[in-house]
Formats: structure tokens, sequence, C-alpha cells
């Protein structure tokens, strides 16, 4: 009689470290689905996360899985020095149609925004090395389509060229022998060393020289200060130094080209770029995207319109 009691008792205490360690497994499979997604896919947990459109936990986001913004943070790069797109405000902080543009995404997204002003002549070492997701600044995608993954184009734009307004220069082939300033590996430059169907390469063999500059702001300071007699600038971006330096420029009324802006991703990016163009069309059709246009004064210009 003993005995059994023993065996009981043995028995008894078998089944509870059992259930000791299946309790443990089933706490371990809670925390793990509760963590971050890995690259086979993410938890439900995670799901309703999102819901909750909490930036802290769009990481565990099934949208974010394999966009590399997995961690909650779509990191933005930009031209700082490249208004109305992208551009140091007063107040200190950055701003411009495309990063507001951005933020709306981010918002939409529960996503937090980084914008990292970038050395355009880096910015595809920049998208390579993922320290950024996407180039989003007045990013000219023709001619480049087999090298990033392009967003839906959004604004179209124009390479115009900028002088003084008693230069005497009143069309394109008034440049010659004259000094002409462009931004470095920039849509303008790139037009103007093209000697392809479009390109303006003939044109610029006639100029004095070309000189390239790191931004367009030193670049109309040397416009101003009479070192260039003209420059190659996006419309855009003319309007805006038009405008906020007052008389004694203006823009001729001949192109160098036609262009339109989009967003670019690394190369097969293809499920980031997927969130973000539905994104940019919901806020088309929620008035967004125009309200943003008519604050930057670019209305004219933005080709994504609401369905």
């Amino acid at each position: 009689m003993k005995k059994k009691i023993v065996v009981c008792i043995l028995a008894a205490s078998m089944a509870a470290a059992l259930a000791g360690c299946g309790s443990g497994n089933a706490a371990a499979g809670s925390s793990k689905s509760e963590s971050k997604s890995t690259s086979s896919g993410v938890s439900s947990a995670s799901s309703e996360s999102k819901s909750d459109s909490s930036a802290a936990s769009k990481s565990t986001s099934s949208e974010g899985a394999g966009t590399g913004v997995e961690d909650g943070v779509f990191t933005v790069g930009f031209d700082a020095e490249y208004p109305p797109y992208g551009y140091m405000g007063e107040d200190g902080e950055y701003t411009g149609f495309d990063l507001e543009l951005a933020q709306a995404v981010c918002d939409l997204e529960g996503w937090e925004l980084e914008k990292k002003p970038i050395n355009w002549d880096s910015k595809d070492m920049e998208l390579e090395s993922g320290s950024i997701d996407c180039i989003w600044n007045g990013f000219t995608m023709n001619g480049r389509e087999d090298d990033y993954t392009f967003s839906i184009p959004y604004v179209d734009n124009s390479q115009v060229i900028v002088v003084a307004e008693n230069s005497g220069i009143d069309k394109l082939t008034d440049l010659a022998g004259k000094v002409v300033g462009v931004q470095a590996a920039s849509a303008a430059l790139d037009v103007l060393q093209s000697d392809e169907e479009g390109g303006k390469k003939e044109l610029s063999d006639t100029f004095s020289s070309l000189n390239e500059f790191a931004d367009y702001n030193t670049a109309f300071t040397e416009l101003q200060a009479g070192a260039l007699d003209a420059l190659a600038i996006d419309i855009g971006v003319a309007k805006y130094q038009l405008n906020s330096r007052g008389e004694g420029f203006k823009m001729l009324d001949e192109t160098l080209n036609t262009e339109e802006y989009a967003i670019g991703f690394k190369k097969g990016n293809q499920a980031l770029c997927d969130i973000v163009n539905a994104d940019l069309q919901k806020l088309a059709n929620d008035g967004k995207v125009a309200e943003l246009a008519e604050k930057y004064e670019i209305a004219d210009m933005v080709s994504l319109k609401a369905e």
C-alpha cells in the first residue's frame, strides 16, 4: 500500500514538471510571436500593433517586412538646399513639399520619418548602403528608369535657364561664350552633357565654361555676384529663388528639357514602392497633395491628381 502511495506521488510530481515545461514553451512561443518579424514573415501580434497606428510598433507590421522599414523608421535622403522640395526653414527645421509629403505617408503608415540630408553626388552610395530608404527630393526619373525602382511620377518639371535681367541674354543661342553654372549630378547637368536625342551637348559646347556647384543656393549667389552669366536649373527651384531673391533675374522662355519627378527606391524594392504609391494616391484623393502644392506654389506642376 505504501509503495502504491509513493508511486502515485512520483507520478503526480512528473506530471507537474511536464506541465511546467509546457508552460515554459508556451511563454516562449508567446514572446516570439510579439517580437520583430523575421524574414519568413510576421506574427499576428505585430498585425494588431499596426491597427493601433503606433510608430513604435510599426516595426512588426507585415507591410514593413522586406521593405527596409522593419524598424518603423522611414529614412528619406534629400538635398537640404533644394527649395521648395527640401530645405531648412526659418525655424531651423527641414521642410519642403517633398518632405511634408513624405511625412503624410508616414502618418498613414504609422512610421517615424527620418529626414537625412545627403550630398547629392553621393545619393547612389547612400541608397545602396541602406543608410536611406529612398531618394525623395525633386528627383528626375527620366533616363534613370533602369537604375532605380521608381514611384509613380508626381511632378512635371522643366530645365530652364536663369539670367540677370540686364544680361542681354534672351534665348539659348545667346549663351555662346558665356559662363554657365549647374548643380553637380543634376538632371540639368545630364542634359547639357548628353549628345543623345533631347540632349543639349551641342549647346553646352558653345559655352565659355560649364561650372558645377554642390547646391543651387551657392550657384545663385555666384550668379548674383556676376561670376556666372547663367544658371541651368529646375523650374520649380528657379521660381522659388526668383520669388525669394526679388527682382533682377529672369527665366528664358526656351526650356532645355522636360521631365518628371518620382521617388527613387533601391532597384528591386518593389514592396516599399507599392506601399508609398498607394499612399500617394490616397493623399491625392484626400486633397493633401493639392494642399501642399498650393502651399509651396507648384500647383501648376503637380501631375498626381485625385482619381
